[in-house]
């Protein structure tokens, strides 16, 4: 940041580009907002094209002419692992703007968001150092020969988030990207830019990597994303948002047929077969529906469960929501957090009522919280329908907020099928305590992720994706470096002599 405080008396971040904060070329700005009480709380710099022209430009110099990409990848491990280091050291300053900026509860970000996203950087750096050699089998035909696969970084990637797991999702984007020796033009969301912003304010205090290996620019998705996307000079897009930005995106990378990974939306279900632990499903319902609002692409928003458990089961479920609390993202009490803007909660609103005239019957919530406390902010009540039919709107789309439609179903072929009947695939859980049966029913749903008795918890060292209209490529583990490689097949002749070779056989016979 070039300057701490606008004229309006708040933090002011500006762009990052070629190892500089700089304003927008036009001096436009924009405003963050606190969820929880819809005061401002920061202003930052609003990229024009040309801002992302330069920001590309030099990212696709430090490409073509820079170190990075020939750094070696033990070099690169060790400036990744001084990376995570420098913001586990920020570890409580960063969680705290975290919540202020996207409404998470403190405790999801201080005991998971940030400690999940210095694993993913740690994660990238350790396999780095082993990522770019890949021997091939033994080959002696039509003569001995060496075969290995060296992977290469692809280029300039732009790296598109949303606002709801920003830390984590600005970990699982970069790490993977400058494991691989590629260059980055970042863009965070307009509604919580802020954690980003400390990540790159960290990563230029080290003062490690060279100019223009990583870029930042802010401003609207509708107009810097998609500029941004289109760029002749940009080599890969990496995007995670909702499917209907996705299939834009799609379409606008086509021209230059660049590479694109995109991690969309979800209609995730949780599937409870008739012998599960019922204490430990609703614990893990609540968790699976209700984190952080249910404002997370693999959140369980459809719950599949016997008809023979349902009412014992919601019961459990109502008793336990009542006991959830509702209030200030910075309390460490804190259960429900507010959603992210008053447009948001609009849209949850509406899907309630839409869930009410198609003839499902709210249990709990449905509404507003009550209450001066929370008067400013976008909150809604965690919310369970019960009565709903796979075919009703509240089970087919995504929400992405606190509601959980029950669906009972009658045999467990029927349970698969209704998981499946979904355009998305992003995750699933399955509860039982036979985990071999568990097991054959995982294999029939058509999920990137499944859990089997948990729900949420993502591994640094495993893929994280989707199926279907959930996107395509794979997020963090091996998988997710891949999708920052060129594979490039190197064949080295052993034999060194003339005769032999297939070539000389057949086409230059003495």
């Amino acid at each position: 940041m070039t300057h701490e405080h606008s004229p309006t008396g708040l933090p002011h971040y500006d762009l990052y580009i070629d190892g500089a904060w700089q304003p927008a070329e036009n001096g436009q700005t924009f405003t963050v907002y606190d969820p929880a009480t819809s005061q401002p709380i920061a202003t930052c710099a609003s990229a024009t094209h040309s801002d992302v022209d330069r920001a590309v430009r030099a990212a696709r110099a430090a490409f073509d002419h820079g170190p990075w990409p020939h750094t070696s990848p033990a070099q690169r491990a060790e400036i990744l692992h001084a990376i995570a280091d420098a913001l586990e050291a920020r570890n409580f300053e960063l969680a705290e703007i975290e919540s202020r900026d996207a409404g998470v509860p403190i405790r999801k970000t201080t005991y998971n968001d940030i400690t999940l996203g210095l694993e993913i950087l740690r994660g990238c750096a350790e396999m780095a150092r082993k990522h770019p050699y890949e021997p091939l089998p033994w080959n002696d035909l039509p003569s001995v020969s060496w075969n290995f696969v060296w992977r290469e970084p692809i280029g300039v990637c732009a790296q598109i988030i949303p606002w709801n797991y920003a830390f984590c999702m600005a970990a699982w984007k970069l790490g993977p990207a400058l494991a691989t020796g590629n260059t980055v033009v970042f863009k965070p969301s307009s509604l919580a830019p802020l954690s980003t912003l400390a990540i790159f304010q960290t990563i230029h205090d080290l003062n490690l990597l060279p100019k223009g290996v990583i870029n930042l620019v802010l401003g609207p998705g509708g107009d810097v994303g998609e500029y941004l996307v289109t760029h002749p000079a940009v080599d890969k897009v990496a995007f995670t948002g909702s499917t209907e930005v996705g299939r834009k995106i799609m379409a606008l990378a086509a021209p230059h047929i660049k590479r694109v990974t995109l991690e969309l939306g979800g209609k995730n279900a949780m599937l409870i077969l008739p012998d599960a632990d019922l204490d430990l499903v609703v614990d893990g319902v609540l968790w699976g529906a209700f984190y952080h609002s249910g404002q997370l692409c693999e959140a369980g928003s459809r719950l599949l469960v016997p008809h023979a458990l349902h009412d014992t089961l919601v019961e459990r479920l109502v008793e336990r929501v009542r006991g959830m609390r509702i209030g200030d993202p910075m309390d460490l009490e804190t259960d429900i957090g507010p959603l992210i803007s008053e447009r948001q909660r609009e849209k949850v609103e509406y899907y309630i009522a839409v869930g009410r005239e198609e003839g499902a019957t709210v249990v709990i919530g449905g509404g507003r919280p009550i209450g001066e406390a929370f008067a400013n902010g976008h909150y809604v009540e965690p919310t369970i329908f019960t009565g709903v039919r796979p075919e009703m709107r509240i089970a087919r789309e995504e929400i992405f907020g606190p509601v959980l439609s029950v669906i009972a179903y009658d045999e467990i072929g029927e349970a698969i099928r209704i998981a499946n009947d979904s355009i998305y695939g992003l995750a699933a859980s399955v509860w039982s305590r036979d985990l071999q049966h568990a097991l054959s029913v995982v294999r029939r749903i058509r999920a990137g992720t499944v859990w089997i008795n948990e729900h949420h918890v993502l591994n640094p060292r495993a893929p994280f994706g989707g199926y279907r209209q959930s996107g395509f490529g794979r997020e963090m583990g091996r998988y997710g470096l891949d999708e920052y490689t060129e594979v490039k097949h190197i064949h080295v002749d052993l034999m060194q002599r003339r005769q032999g070779r297939l070539w000389w056989d057949t086409l230059l016979p003495e």
